[in-house]
Order: C-alpha cells, then sequence, then structure tokens
C-alpha cells in the first residue's frame, strides 16, 4: 500500500476484539494516514441501527476529509450512512466481519415471550442490514471461514424466507466478494520469555503443583457457563490439582452458573489447600498478558467463536489449548486439543472435554500449538494485497 494512504476506518460497536483488530491493523499500515471512529460497546440494538445517524449528523466534517480508503466493521448502517453523506459512496470499501447475526445461539436463559419476540425483531433488522452493508462493499472480509460459511448460508435462508421481488444470486454475488482474513495476533506476543512490563502478579497462584487453567471470555450465556461448572464438577470429581483463572469481562447481570462455580471452586481450594485462581478482569493488558504466560490451559467453553481470538492469544503466550470440536477452532487449533461436542448434553460434553484434558496431563507444553502463522508478520503479505487490490484505479 502507498505510504501516506488516506483511510477512514469505522467501528460501529467497539469491543475489545474490535479495538485489538484496529491496533493490529494500524501496526501492519504504519504509514497510512489513518482516521478512526468507534461507538462505545454498549445498546447493542441502538448501536447497530443508530450508528448511521450518530456519525453523519455528529461527525460529518470527519468523514468528508478527502480519503482514498473506507473500512468499516459489519455492524455498520454502510447503505443508509452513504445515503446521508454520499461522499463515502466513491470511496472503495472493505467491510470487515468480526462476528455476523446468523449464528448467535438463542439465550433460552432470558426469554419470556414478549421478550423473544423483540429480540426476534431486532435480531431481523440486524441480519438484513448486515447484507445490505455486505452488498454495499467492494471487498467483505472475514475472520474465519466458519464466520463466512455461517453469514453466507444465514442470509441465503434469510432471503428464502422473504416473500417476493427478491433479486437472484446475491449470495453468490457476497461469495465472489468474500475472503478470509483472520485477526492478527500482535508479534510481540510470540516472545514468550519477554518482559510484559506489567506489574508484578501473585506469583503462588500461578506455580507450584498444581495445572493453571484460564477461562477468558465474557462472562455472558454464549460462552457456555454452563459448561464450564460442569467440566470443574468432573475435573473435581476425578481429583484433578487446579486452579481456575475466571479472566474475562463481567457484568451487572451474569448467569446464575457463575454463582454456583465461585462455591464449588471455593469448596476445592480449600479442600485442596490451594491458592485461588485469579477472579478478576484486569484491566491493564500487560498484567492480563502475564497472568496468560504462566498458565497452563486456556479453556474454551463457547458456544459461538468467529475467531477465537482470546484463546489464540493465551496460545502464542505459552498455554495449550482446551475447545470444542465446532465454530472456527479446527481452523486454526489441532484436533489433540479440541473435545467433542455433544448435543443436549452438557454432562456427556463436559465428561468428553475432561478426557481430552486428562490425555494432555503427562505433557502440557508438548500439546501447544505453534499459531506463529497468524502473527502480524505472518499474515501481512495478504492484508497488503487485500488493501492494495481496493485501491487500483
Amino acid at each position: 500500500m502507498p505510504e501516506d494512504t488516506r483511510i477512514l476506518l469505522l467501528s460501529a460497536y467497539e469491543a475489545v476484539s474490535h479495538q485489538q483488530w484496529r491496533s493490529r491493523l494500524f501496526e501492519l499500515f504504519p504509514t497510512a494516514r489513518w482516521t478512526a471512529l468507534g461507538l462505545p460497546a454498549r445498546h447493542f440494538a441502538w448501536r447497530v441501527r443508530g450508528n448511521s445517524l450518530t456519525w453523519a449528523f455528529n461527525h460529518r466534517q470527519e468523514l468528508t476529509d478527502n480519503y482514498e480508503l473506507l473500512i468499516v466493521t459489519s455492524l455498520c448502517d454502510l447503505s443508509a450512512l452513504r445515503g446521508f453523506v454520499p461522499e463515502l459512496a466513491a470511496l472503495p470499501t472493505l467491510v470487515y466481519f468480526h462476528e455476523n447475526q446468523f449464528a448467535y445461539p438463542d439465550n433460552t436463559e432470558a426469554d419470556d415471550a414478549r421478550r423473544a419476540g423483540r429480540q426476534a425483531h431486532n435480531l431481523l433488522n440486524m441480519q438484513l442490514t448486515s447484507i445490505y452493508t455486505a452488498l454495499c462493499a467492494d471487498m467483505i472480509a472475514f475472520n474465519s471461514d466458519w464466520n463466512r460459511r455461517s453469514f453466507l448460508s444465514g442470509a441465503r435462508q434469510l432471503l428464502d424466507r422473504l416473500p417476493d421481488h427478491v433479486p437472484c444470486g446475491l449470495t453468490e454475488h457476497l461469495q465472489q466478494r468474500s475472503q478470509v482474513l483472520p485477526v492478527p495476533l500482535a508479534d510481540s506476543l510470540f516472545n514468550s520469555h519477554a518482559s510484559t512490563g506489567a506489574p508484578a502478579i501473585n506469583q503462588q497462584r500461578l506455580s507450584g503443583d498444581a495445572l493453571n487453567i484460564v477461562w477468558n471470555h465474557r462472562h455472558e450465556y454464549d460462552k457456555g457457563p454452563e459448561l464450564l461448572l460442569g467440566i470443574m464438577q468432573e475435573l473435581i470429581e476425578r481429583g484433578v490439582c487446579f486452579r481456575l483463572h475466571l479472566l474475562g469481562q463481567r457484568f451487572r447481570q451474569q448467569p446464575a452458573a457463575f454463582a454456583t462455580l465461585r462455591q464449588l471452586l471455593s469448596d476445592h481450594y480449600q479442600s485442596q489447600g490451594i491458592e485461588p485462581g485469579i477472579d478478576n478482569h484486569i484491566e491493564d493488558r500487560n498484567a492480563y498478558l502475564q497472568v496468560l504466560q504462566h498458565g497452563d490451559i486456556v479453556l474454551s467453553t463457547a458456544r459461538h467463536d468467529f475467531q477465537g481470538l482470546s484463546v489464540l492469544e493465551a496460545c502464542a503466550l505459552g498455554c495449550t489449548p482446551l475447545v470444542p470440536d465446532a465454530l472456527a477452532y479446527p481452523e486454526y487449533l489441532p484436533a489433540q486439543c479440541r473435545y467433542p461436542v455433544i448435543a443436549d448434553s452438557i454432562s456427556a460434553q463436559a465428561q468428553a472435554a475432561a478426557d481430552c484434558l486428562q490425555k494432555m496431563l503427562p505433557d502440557i507444553r508438548a500439546n501447544r500449538p505453534n499459531v506463529s502463522h497468524l502473527s502480524v508478520g505472518a499474515l501481512g503479505a495478504a492484508w497488503n494485497e487485500a488493501i492494495s487490490s481496493l485501491l487500483k484505479p
């Protein structure tokens, strides 16, 4: 990409993974002249529906500052934004899908009839918005092939259900313009022996004979807290000496499984004489990375994960993954680190995950995968080729 290329980046819902993606793009293209606008990661339905209004009428000057390329997240209402700000319609545009609205699991714990109806209405609007946004793009990029396939399949099924006058070949058009470009992992993660410059972590919690298991996901229903509880119960019943580090972002309302899990862990630590694991969302990134450096296992119980960035970062820092044999994980992690997905039986799936872990226990480090092919240095050429192709006359 030519130096001093002027790029406008719009991130409609600035979740942590979206922030990391933006940082990696800045790292990949340090000579570009970036203008980045992001909206806070709250009020999800309003963010998806209202981002075009917010940007067009609150940030018009920033949107019309003579750019050469536009990059937006899939949650951006691009078709409406181009209508409000016609200058944007002339820019070559890359739409990046961190996720898609066709592959989220239902929140059965929270559903009543009224709420379920409201959620279904919001979901339909979000799904259609993502299709419109993708159709506006010159290029569509996904962080995994699982994300790409589930979006195209979901879009096709939705368009087939619409009553009439649906143009033919829309999903084929989207497929032709799409490719997989993972969010790169920072090169600095792969120097696992380097100091992070973080405050010292209590090393008693991170050393000794106990297995250090890291669970670093949002404390929400879609990340599988019931399965997490089931796996911990299974490991305790099998006499595995471990501590669990709950590092994910948490919110005012949490699934009920977490309260049960914390009591279970408290009893386990007391009976085993083990120093408790860390139970905290560590805001300081260097301190967080230091905890990952001292972990043995990074565990995922997610019911959806479109790339698994938190797991891949932990792998780069020395953890061995234990993840479902589904979603995006088969693309990035080897078979010995993936436990079978057993539908409709948390108990059976917890047993399968525990079986997988115990197979790795004799030599945890021997099962640690090499994920350096996902580093900034390794993915730089693919990203540069994609961006440069958009800038050609």
